[in-house]
């Protein structure tokens, strides 16, 4: 088995664990308990006939990640930039956090935007936005930890980039 390190980040209240708690437990809960450091989960999957321990890291939400903890990222092989569908700030933050999470541990490593809350009525993301991210190709998938939508998709599509 091979153990892929794969961290999580974000601004406080997106949704980060409850989307590792929807894909490792396929569970949700509206309540709402704020990570305070790390919070490591674990999954073992199958990727192109190997088995794959996906190690999630689910760092504590920040709004400024100028200071990221070297430590929480390296070894990382793998990470996700979350934003909130319904609070536009969010995905400056994600954007921010992936710039510098890449200046730490290298453009090369594989990372993936979560734009969470798809499901959510009320929405300052716009297709606007969706367009920029598209235009400057950064992969990002529009995610629901709630309902689960992509989900799944996501973290296996991390998983097997990682694999590349």
């Amino acid at each position: 088995m091979i153990n892929k390190k794969v961290c999580i980040m974000g601004a406080f209240s997106v949704g980060k664990t409850s989307l590792v708690e929807r894909y490792v437990h396929s569970i949700f809960s509206d309540s709402y308990l704020s990570t305070v450091g790390v919070k490591i989960s674990k999954k073992d999957i199958m990727v192109n006939n190997i088995e794959i321990a996906m190690v999630l890291w689910d760092m504590e939400g920040k709004d400024d990640f100028s200071d990221i903890n070297m430590t929480y990222l390296r070894g990382a092989m793998g990470f996700f930039a979350v934003a909130d569908f319904t609070r536009k700030e969010t995905l400056d933050a994600a954007l921010q956090i992936r710039k510098r999470a890449t200046e730490l541990i290298g453009k090369s490593v594989p990372n993936i935007l979560l734009l969470n809350k798809e499901d959510a009525a009320i929405r300052e993301i716009t297709d606007a936005h969706l367009a920029e991210l598209t235009d400057s190709g950064i992969q990002f998938f529009l995610t629901s930890a709630k309902t689960g939508k992509n989900v799944e998709s996501a973290f296996i599509s991390l998983a097997d980039q990682m694999m590349l």
